[in-house]
């Protein structure tokens, strides 16, 4: 198109007079440069589409320091979502059986049982794990073959390796078993096999559990000769300890004295009064500490109130965080207490030691990962 109007103006000039070329003349230099910055305006634009900009590698690329920080932060969740925190229950410095709460990897078959259970194996993935002065309680080697579960008792298959323990160990091995796997609501009683085999007792010191084994078969175990035994009941209750600055809870198995058949109010009284013997268990009530009515269970949720002196600040209502976990996990281990309404007299609420307010009743998943299997 534009070499066709160069064309006609050069013809019209060569065929005219002189005036006319002039001004042609001037026509067709100025509709020659018109056409050229067009062309040149024209290609600019067509270089500037094509190229890159010089920073499109640093916007999207590995050069760019703000997208590695994104992927790394992604990279970095997505493996923080890859582990779930599991309560186990293991062996601490003075040889008690003690629930530690640890972060373990989600796994891939979602076998969550048979899981928990191989960190349980001494040399095992646990190790690199365990909190200063605690140790796993199955048998280095021990593997674990199978797990099922059916109307509430989960049988569990393990290698001939479980059976090469000591005497001394015996107790702590079922227990710690028992307590780590119970702790789901699917499961309250656990058998054992090895390679395929039932065991009516255990290996080595012969601890009958052909009937399989509960929390009713105690932890911890400490026995009284002191004791009256036909008006008392075996309760579990929950005492903190420290080892190198990491606090946790025993759990202690005992026989409490039952008064007008109050279970409950019996082990208050015995938490109050601190433990039973001489261990490193803390002792976490103030002395003079009174219950000063009867517990009261509704719906699940057991009505305490106490004297003032159960209070860490009174000024501020502040009851010791120690105290509040010692009371829940103990009376929560009770199947038909499902949470703790805490009350003081005189005072219209109380707090924990963050200054947090307790406006609801606390329960048992304040302190412990609840998971299901």
């Amino acid at each position: 198109m534009k070499g066709r109007l160069v064309y006609i103006v050069v013809q019209t000039i060569v065929g005219g007079n002189d005036m006319r070329k002039r001004i042609l003349l001037v026509l067709f230099a100025t509709i020659s440069m018109v056409v050229l910055l067009t062309g040149c305006f024209q290609g600019e634009q067509s270089l500037k589409d094509m190229d890159p900009p010089q920073n499109a590698e640093a916007v999207g690329g590995q050069d760019n320091p703000e997208s590695n920080s994104e992927k790394e932060s992604s990279e970095g969740a997505e493996e923080e979502a890859q582990k779930v925190e599991r309560q186990l229950f293991l062996l601490d410095a003075n040889g008690m059986v003690a629930p530690q709460s640890l972060e373990l990897p989600v796994p891939e078959s979602m076998e969550v049982a048979q899981q928990i259970l191989e960190y349980l194996v001494k040399d095992g993935p646990v190790t690199s794990l365990l909190p200063n002065g605690f140790q796993a309680v199955l048998p280095s080697g021990t593997e674990v073959l199978g797990v099922s579960i059916e109307e509430g008792t989960i049988t569990v298959d393990l290698s001939e390796e479980f059976n090469e323990y000591t005497a001394e160990e015996e107790k702590g091995i079922i227990e710690a078993m028992t307590f780590t796997l119970t702790q789901f609501d699917s499961v309250d009683r656990v058998k054992l096999r090895v390679n395929g085999k039932d065991l009516s007792a255990m290996p080595v010191d012969g601890t009958p559990i052909g009937e399989g084994y509960t929390r009713a078969n105690g932890i911890n175990i400490m026995d009284s000769d002191t004791v009256d035994l036909i008006n008392s009941k075996a309760v579990t209750m929950y005492y903190p300890t420290e080892h190198d600055e990491n606090q946790y809870f025993v759990p202690v198995t005992q026989y409490v004295e039952v008064e007008d058949g109050n279970v409950h109010e019996a082990i208050v009284n015995a938490l109050i009064d601190g433990p039973a013997y001489e261990t490193n268990l803390m002792h976490v009530f103030n002395d003079s500490t009174m219950l000063l009515d009867e517990p009261k269970l509704n719906s699940g949720v057991l009505d305490l109130v106490f004297s003032q002196d159960v209070l860490k600040d009174r000024e501020n209502g502040v009851i010791a965080d120690e105290v509040m976990e010692t009371l829940v996990r103990s009376l929560t281990e009770n199947a038909e207490i499902e949470a703790v309404n805490v009350q003081v007299e005189n005072v219209e609420q109380i707090a924990n030691e963050s200054g947090e307010v307790y406006s609801e009743p606390v329960t048992r998943e304040a302190f412990i990962p609840s998971e299901k299997l």
